[in-house]
């Protein structure tokens, strides 16, 4: 098993469009690369810690590849607007990729240029990609929030339509579970 970490906005929506691809046995909503230990939800919301709302997974290479969570990854979020996705802004919302060894620092650099070089999207791509400095769980209500308050309207007019865009787009990669 491997882990990877990702920061794409508010992780209620990255949580949920993560945790039912086949291969990722764990998903955990949490803060990373801030400059203090253990903050809290209040404290990364301030802005003032540094931290980014990311989600760490653990995931079986054999199962699904670090390249095939790129994918998800890239095409699930707009990662042309710095510090901000739709209307959450700051910078705990910065599009991140906080990698744990120098091949997913590499995988995740040239499928950034590829994406830039390509015009994929109408802005140039400004996700940061910095090694994994640090990663503090955050607190248990913030962990499976989409399944757990799914009839929220956040969650039904923010994430939602992020869970549905992954079935459509990337349905053959859902446990078959998660399709039912």
């Amino acid at each position: 098993m491997e882990k990877a970490t990702f920061g794409a906005g508010c992780f209620w929506c990255v949580e949920a469009v993560f945790q039912d691809l086949e291969g990722v046995a764990q998903v955990v909503s949490g803060y990373s690369n801030g400059r203090i230990a253990n903050p809290t939800y209040r404290e990364v919301c301030s802005g003032l810690t540094g931290h980014a709302e990311v989600i760490q997974l653990t995931y079986d290479p054999a199962v699904i590849s670090f390249e095939e969570l790129l994918e998800v990854f890239w095409k699930t979020h707009d990662p042309t607007t710095l510090n901000r996705q739709g209307a959450d802004t700051g910078t705990q919302y910065r599009s991140g990729v906080y990698y744990h060894n120098d091949e997913q620092r590499r995988l995740a650099e040239e499928y950034k240029q590829k994406l830039n070089e390509a015009h994929a999207f109408e802005s140039p791509i400004v996700t940061e990609i910095e090694p994994l400095k640090s990663f503090y769980p955050a607190e248990a209500y913030h962990q499976n929030y989409y399944k757990q308050n799914g009839r929220e309207p956040y969650c039904q007019f923010v994430v939602r339509p992020k869970v549905d865009k992954v079935r459509a787009v990337f349905g053959d990669k859902l446990r078959k579970a998660a399709l039912g």
